[in-house]
């Protein structure tokens, strides 16, 4: 598989490409609509309702892209998500049930925020350097004003041109964006790194209460900005709270969780997602009965059982798989496919996925076989799950 490069035949960066839209697959999404709504009432469906979370880089990588470039040419950022699209409905074919290309920046929105240095290696994501590395910077560290930031002004241009750029090459779908940061604790890891974090966590918790603080501030004013900018303050909202897996429940509990239960208390009237890379087991209690998630990605080094067990008939779990079950072919994924569907399946309450983001290493044809499969038994479950209750009722 090419690894760079641009190597999309003419045809498909022509308007072909650009005239993408969802009208030919109306009757699979409202299938697939069908089914998530079956899984949020807690009941299984025809089958597992199946969503696979590729973006970007995962895109290159099927493409030939080079990862960097992607990142900074806003015309091929827009060709790779829209042929990403189409490769998602002709040949994924999960359950989704939308279709938007968005400005991607990359893994780089403290460092926007807060002025960081950003670090541009040849075909990868970017990343920010760290400007947090003693105490005292904390106090230093200013809460930015959106409407003045300068890494924040520059993002809402980059979405405008995208936009403009969209609208030159015809694109029919939607091109959304808005930049937001993580919750604090993983907000604290980009600017400091994750070891200085968690060793002030002992060591002076003043600190670590003080920057927290700032950065919830911080996250608020982007979201309060967003909606001025978009006209609709939000009802819901998906977190990203990948460093809790690294800390006891205690600290999550004095540290983490009073800005994140105020953030959903503040934003996730109507629905409250999370996401953690995992193992969270020992918070999946805590998600599902204090913080009353509607729905967790529960990453990929999670126990499964252990969040059906927690969360089941309050919280929908996403995920199941890790990325590294889908590096190798179909028949090595297989088994991790099967006990999936076999735990996270019965009762409803579950959409298979792989847990967090698709990492640009997994084999595209293994993810594809992988669908399939988990469609298949899942169908068979319910099959012999209906034939069952039939013959109950005959008996009777």
């Amino acid at each position: 598989m090419p690894t760079g490069g641009k190597v999309f035949p003419a045809w498909e960066v022509s308007a072909v490409l650009y005239d993408f839209s969802l009208e030919p697959y109306r009757d699979r999404i409202e299938r697939s609509a069908r089914r998530l709504r079956e899984a949020f009432a807690f009941r299984e469906s025809d089958q597992v309702p199946v969503s696979i979370s590729v973006g970007g880089s995962f895109f290159c990588r099927l493409f030939g892209v080079d990862i960097a470039e992607y990142y900074q040419d806003r015309a091929l950022m827009l060709e790779v998500q829209i042929r990403g699209l189409r490769w998602c409905f002709e040949e994924l074919q999960d359950d989704r049930t939308d279709a938007a290309v968005h400005l991607d920046v990359g893994p780089i929105q403290e460092g926007l925020v807060f002025g960081a240095e950003i670090v541009r290696p040849d075909d990868t994501s970017p990343w920010s350097r760290h400007i947090i590395l003693e105490p005292a910077d904390v106090e230093r560290l200013k809460v930015p004003d959106p409407a003045t930031n300068p890494g924040v002004q520059w993002y809402y241009r980059e979405l405008e041109k995208t936009r403009q750029l969209a609208r030159d090459r015809g694109v029919r779908i939607r091109v959304g964006g808005g930049l937001g940061i993580h919750p604090p604790l993983s907000a604290a890891c980009a600017l400091a790194g994750p070891e200085r974090i968690f060793r002030w966590m002992y060591d002076c918790p003043e600190v670590i209460e003080v920057l927290f603080d700032k950065l919830f501030a911080a996250f608020c004013r982007l979201v309060e900005y967003r909606a001025s900018r978009e006209g609709r303050r939000p009802t819901s909202i998906g977190l990203a709270d990948d460093h809790s897996a690294f800390i006891s429940e205690a600290m999550y509990r004095r540290f983490e969780m009073p800005h994140v239960s105020a953030i959903y208390q503040r934003y996730g009237r109507e629905g409250r997602s999370l996401h953690a890379d995992g193992p969270n087991d020992h918070l999946f209690a805590l998600y599902a009965d204090e913080l009353h998630l509607t729905d967790m990605d529960i990453g990929g080094f999670s126990d499964l059982a252990t969040a059906k067990h927690a969360m089941h008939g309050k919280t929908v779990i996403y995920g199941g798989l890790n990325c590294k079950d889908l590096y190798g072919d179909f028949e090595a994924a297989r088994p991790k496919i099967e006990e999936a569907i076999s735990i996270g399946y019965p009762g409803g309450g579950y959409v298979f996925g792989v847990g967090g983001e698709t990492y640009a290493g997994v084999n595209p044809h293994t993810l594809v076989r992988a669908v399939a499969h988990a469609r298949e038994i899942s169908r068979d479950r319910t099959g012999a799950r209906r034939r069952g209750e039939h013959n109950g009722e005959d008996a009777r």
